[in-house]
């Protein structure tokens, strides 16, 4: 697959993404936009403000200024930064914010149809908060900032689903790939050793450390890994998205089945308690 084609198809991914999240904001009742989130400090009327923030942002490539203080939930510049859009649309109706996001989005996507990226590695003329990231950061993780965000909305509000989506897969994928990383950097894993996640609906995955100390991944899966991780994709995404953790929470998830781990007690429990890659 070619720079062009892969790039077109994770704008595809993020459009339906799009649609899927403008729809169920549509279908919420004034209450519903007061829940709280699982995400700290964040109800869904924040979420939704940090969505059609950034949206309106790469739609328009101008940046938006306000003082949001010291938040305890914003952690780093980036959480900061991210706090511009929800301080700023704190008094915006639910329907001018469902309306925002489709309409930055539209220009975006027309934009994005007469003027396709062909090299990934090339810089964007606009990147929200000066990331100095390419074609293939920012538009491989729109999708996934979208479909996460629409979870959060689910989750407060009551309503599991979308987790067959196309930005489902795709957002389990890209975040299941980064945990030869996890692996090496956050858990401190030693040379040689192996992962294996088994994720529902998925190919397994299997990753190990070679003796640079770095992780990478692996052509097949070893019979007998130093840890097996066995899930199913929501409760993946919930966790290498920040979105579960706790020694409690990671208990009762064990205690259902809903998390199945085998192998190196020690280092499970370390995997797992820094596993999560976005906030």
């Amino acid at each position: 697959m070619d720079d062009r084609e892969l790039l077109a198809g994770w704008v595809a991914v993020w459009w339906s993404a799009v649609e899927d999240l403008t729809t169920l904001l549509d279908s919420l009742s004034p209450e519903d936009w007061e829940r709280p989130t699982a995400l700290p400090g964040w109800d869904v009327r924040a979420v939704a403000a940090h969505v059609a923030h950034l949206e309106t942002v790469l739609a328009t490539g101008e940046e938006e200024t306000a003082e949001v203080g010291e938040p305890a939930h914003a952690r780093g510049v980036m959480g900061h930064y991210t706090e511009i859009g929800v301080v700023n649309r704190r008094t915006t109706q639910p329907a001018a914010l469902v309306d925002e996001i489709r309409r930055a989005t539209a220009t975006r996507h027309a934009w994005l149809q007469e003027h396709p990226p062909t090299d990934a590695s090339a810089r964007p003329d606009v990147a929200f908060g000066g990331m100095p990231w390419d074609w293939r950061t920012l538009l491989r993780n729109r999708p996934l900032d979208v479909w996460l965000h629409e979870q959060d909305v689910r989750d407060a509000v009551g309503r599991p689903g979308g987790e067959d989506s196309p930005a489902a897969v795709h957002t389990a994928d890209y975040l299941s790939d980064g945990l030869g990383f996890v692996l090496a950097k956050r858990a401190g894993a030693a040379p040689g050793t192996t992962l294996v996640l088994e994720l529902e609906g998925h190919a397994p995955k299997a990753f190990g450390i070679g003796e640079d100390g770095r992780g990478h991944r692996l052509d097949a899966a070893p019979a007998e890994p130093t840890l097996r991780l066995r899930t199913d994709r929501g409760t993946f995404v919930r966790l290498a998205g920040g979105r579960l953790h706790g020694t409690e929470t990671l208990a009762g998830l064990r205690a259902d089945g809903r998390l199945v781990v085998e192998g190196d007690p020690d280092l499970a429990e370390t995997l797992l308690a820094r596993i999560a890659t976005t906030p």
